[in-house]
């Protein structure tokens, strides 16, 4: 007696279609219009992506990684080869400007599938209205 419409929707595969900028659902259509703006849909399948509420998740997330990489690697390389402060500030900077926003966009594609998936924030209601009506 399970609804079709609400049949079980792979978490893990939707995230990786997510992270790899592509359509939860189809993994074909490009899901960012631009750097991270989401489009309302997908533009091979059709499916309704505004639904998403990423919100500030993505950017709490990638700086918590690039942070959690990075300080390990600073203390290693002060130990390690003690170069001049402004050397490690020049860098450590620069890498993780770089590293965060290569992290970003994968990220929020990462969180829109899981919610895509989960069913969140009214992925899914346009089906369940479709066979109810």
């Amino acid at each position: 007696m399970s609804d079709p419409a609400l049949e079980d929707r792979p978490t893990w595969p939707a995230m990786r279609r997510g992270a790899m900028r592509k359509c939860p659902a189809c993994g074909k259509g490009a899901m960012f219009e631009g750097y991270l703006k989401v489009r309302d849909h997908c533009p091979s399948c059709g499916e309704a992506l505004h639904y998403q509420r990423a919100d500030d998740g993505p950017a709490y997330l990638t700086i918590l990684l690039v942070s959690h990489l990075g300080a390990p690697l600073l203390l290693w390389v002060f130990l390690t080869y003690q170069p001049s402060p402004i050397s490690m500030l020049i860098g450590f900077s620069a890498g993780a400007i770089v590293l965060c926003l290569a992290l970003l966009p994968l990220i929020k594609g990462a969180m829109v599938g899981a919610q895509w998936a989960r069913r969140m924030h009214g992925f899914g209601t346009e089906q369940a209205e479709a066979t109810s009506a």
